[in-house]
């Protein structure tokens, strides 16, 4: 029997998509962001050590890549372990920096209490606040029985976050081995293993590139404030330097830390304005060209991440996991806005993530420039 519609019209309007079935996907997309949002609040004591430790070995890998690079004779095993003994040997060295002049650092810092009460009654009174209490008083009221075991508890968990983080490290670098076979197991076709090993490469050779620019602008900025701190005689320039290399690994905020704190310490340490106000442009001017010259330059589109969406990354992951999950934000998102784009459901949000809309550009390689 012919249909008595009879067949569609060319000038009809095409079937409209399935509004309310994408308004229901994104919602079940947008409670199972928050819901793994809160496992990972929930279960931050297991996964941020390992995830340090996935870190460390990627660290690791790219050092003893380099080492065969440049010695093409060293075998893996011997590039292995003469990176590991490297990254050893930086643990220890920013340990004993924090053990020999942290403890002199906060003696002169106590030294300075009359400086800083001169200095916040000053603030003080420019701002019409009430005049503060003097350090002495705070340090009268201050009952350290009151602080001695949230102290103790908080050295016996770095500690053994330290240890359980190279645990992890260890039995990571022994089941790299496996891992070509668990790949190969677990996608059928050749096609999406190499899909797969694609997307990994690109995630692993991401967040090597994030991390070694880091160390490289880092050891830049710490080697130029250095001087310019020596060169204004602030105390235990070299203690700030090695902080401010290691606050250089937090986006935005770890730049701005070490920007004005060594200024206010100067504030309490010299008499004036002068030293802090050197100190001030100095630290800014270095960070400025490191930020917005050096660092593009090296950094180019391997990361491909708004400014905004750093930012939001940095108090995301933060709220999440603290000081760890700050340090880890941007490859955090990297391999977030990697991931997500593998599934349709999510794409959306990754094309959200990136910096140019394209989370994919990577497969295509760099756009070519004109002449």
């Amino acid at each position: 029997m012919d249909d008595p519609a009879g067949p569609p019209r060319p000038d009809s309007p095409p079937t409209a998509p399935d509004d309310a079935s994408a308004a229901t996907r994104n919602a079940a997309v947008i409670i199972a962001v928050i819901a793994v949002g809160a496992a990972l609040r929930w279960m931050g004591g297991i996964i941020t050590p390992l995830l340090l430790a996935l870190f460390l070995m990627i660290m690791v890998d790219g050092l003893a890549r380099m080492a065969r690079r440049r010695a093409p004779a060293i075998s893996s095993a011997a590039a292995t372990t003469l990176a590991l003994v490297l990254a050893a040997g930086a643990f220890v060295a920013a340990a004993w920096m924090i053990a020999a002049y942290a403890g002199d650092f906060v003696d002169k810092l106590t030294g300075y209490g009359p400086k800083l009460d001169v200095l916040l009654q000053t603030l003080a009174a420019r701002v019409g606040a009430p005049a503060p209490p003097s350090i002495d008083v705070l340090f009268s009221r201050f009952d350290p029985g009151n602080y001695i075991g949230a102290a103790a508890e908080m050295l016996q968990n770095f500690a053994s976050n330290a240890i359980l983080v190279l645990i992890y490290l260890g039995f990571l670098i022994a089941s790299r081995t496996a891992f070509d076979r668990k790949v190969v197991r677990l996608f059928r076709t050749r096609g999406e293993r190499h899909d797969a090993v694609r997307v990994m490469d690109h995630v692993r050779e991401s967040v090597e590139r994030y991390l070694w620019i880091q160390t490289v602008t880092g050891l830049m900025i710490a080697v130029a404030s250095w001087a310019v701190m020596a060169a204004t005689r602030l105390d235990n320039a070299f203690f700030w330097a090695f902080l401010i290399f290691a606050v250089n690994y937090v986006p935005i905020v770890g730049a701005a830390a070490g920007i004005v704190l060594p200024a206010i310490f100067a504030l309490v340490q010299f008499d004036g304005y002068a030293q802090a106000l050197i100190l001030l442009a100095g630290l800014w001017a270095i960070t400025f060209v490191v930020g917005n010259v050096i660092l593009p330059r090296m950094q180019g589109d391997s990361l491909n991440m708004d400014p905004v969406i750093v930012l939001l990354s940095l108090a995301f992951w933060g709220a999440i996991w603290g000081l760890p999950g700050m340090f880890m934000s941007t490859p955090l998102t990297v391999l977030a806005m990697v991931i997500l784009a593998q599934f349709e459901g999510t794409r959306w949000i990754a094309i959200l993530l990136s910096a140019d809309g394209d989370p994919d550009r990577w497969r295509r390689g760099p756009p070519v420039t004109q002449a």
